[in-house]
C-alpha cells in the first residue's frame, strides 16, 4: 500500500543522474504530445487566469516547465520531505540541465514566442506544497490545468490505489480543464538510491478505461518502447484531453 512505503527516503539526486540529466528519447517524445496539446488549447483562450498543478512531482521539473507560459501560478505537490525540499531549492533558480528540456519545448511556437526568462519566471509562479494526492480536502476544481507524470501507477502495487490517484487527480481539476498525464505500462517497481518502489503493472488498455470515466477528448500514446530508460516495463504511456463536466 502507499502508505507503507519509506517516501521520505527517496533519493531525488539518483532519480535525476539516472532519468533527467539530458533529454532521452522518450522524454523528447512525452514533451511534443504535452506541448502541443497545452499549446493548441491556450492559444484558443487567451487572457484567461491559470492555476496550474504537477501532482506528484517528485524530481521532474519538465511537467511544470510545460505548464509555464499559460499559468500565473504552479502547484507542484509532493509528500516525500527529499522531493520537497529539492523542489524549493530549484524554485529559486533552476539547475543547468533542465535549459535542456525548455529548449524542446520551444519548439514549438507557442513557447518559442514566450516573452519571459523561463527561470525567473518559475521563481515567480511556482509554490511548492508537501501534501497526499489523497488527503488533500475542500481542493475541487481548485485547478485549471494539471499534470501527474509517472505516479498513479508507481506509488502503489495496488490497482485500487491506482485507480483512486487518477480520481483524486481529476478531482482536483476544474470541470473542462486540459490536462496531461503519463504512465509506465506493465512496471514491475523500481529503485531509487538502493531502495526498492512499488509499481501497479498496468495495461494500455486499463489506463485507458480508467482514465475514460474521468476524461473527454482522450488520447493516448505508446512511447519509448524501444528506447527504454531501465528494465522492468514495457512502454510509456502519455494520456492527453480534458478533465469530464
Amino acid at each position: 500500500m502507499n502508505a507503507d512505503v519509506p517516501w521520505d527516503e527517496f533519493n531525488p539526486v539518483d532519480y535525476i543522474s539516472h532519468n533527467y540529466r539530458s533529454v532521452l528519447p522518450a522524454d523528447a517524445k512525452i514533451i511534443a504530445i504535452v506541448r502541443d496539446h497545452f499549446s493548441d488549447h491556450f492559444r484558443r483562450f487567451p487572457g484567461r487566469r491559470i492555476r496550474g498543478i504537477d501532482v506528484g512531482a517528485g524530481a521532474n521539473l519538465y511537467p511544470a516547465l510545460a505548464m509555464l507560459p499559460w499559468c500565473d501560478e504552479i502547484t507542484l505537490l509532493d509528500r516525500s520531505s527529499r522531493n520537497v525540499e529539492y523542489l524549493l531549492g530549484q524554485s529559486d533558480g533552476y539547475d543547468a540541465n533542465w535549459d535542456a528540456f525548455w529548449r524542446e519545448l520551444c519548439q514549438n511556437d507557442g513557447y518559442a514566442a514566450y516573452p519571459h526568462d523561463p527561470r525567473e519566471r518559475f521563481k515567480q509562479v511556482v509554490r511548492v506544497e508537501e501534501g497526499d494526492l489523497f488527503h488533500l480536502a475542500g481542493q475541487e476544481g481548485r485547478w485549471t490545468l494539471g499534470t501527474m507524470f509517472f505516479v498513479a501507477e508507481s506509488i502503489t502495487a495496488s490497482k485500487t490505489e491506482f485507480e483512486q490517484a487518477i480520481k483524486c487527480f481529476f478531482h482536483y481539476l476544474e470541470p473542462g480543464a486540459p490536462f496531461a498525464a503519463a504512465f509506465m505500462e506493465k512496471s514491475e517497481g523500481y529503485e531509487v538510491g538502493g531502495l526498492d518502489f512499488p509499481a501497479c503493472k498496468v495495461r494500455r488498455r486499463q489506463i485507458r478505461r480508467t482514465l475514460r470515466g474521468h476524461a473527454k477528448g482522450l488520447r493516448t500514446f505508446s512511447v519509448g518502447k524501444h528506447d527504454k530508460v531501465r528494465d522492468g516495463y514495457k512502454s510509456m504511456i502519455v494520456a492527453r484531453g480534458y478533465r469530464r463536466t
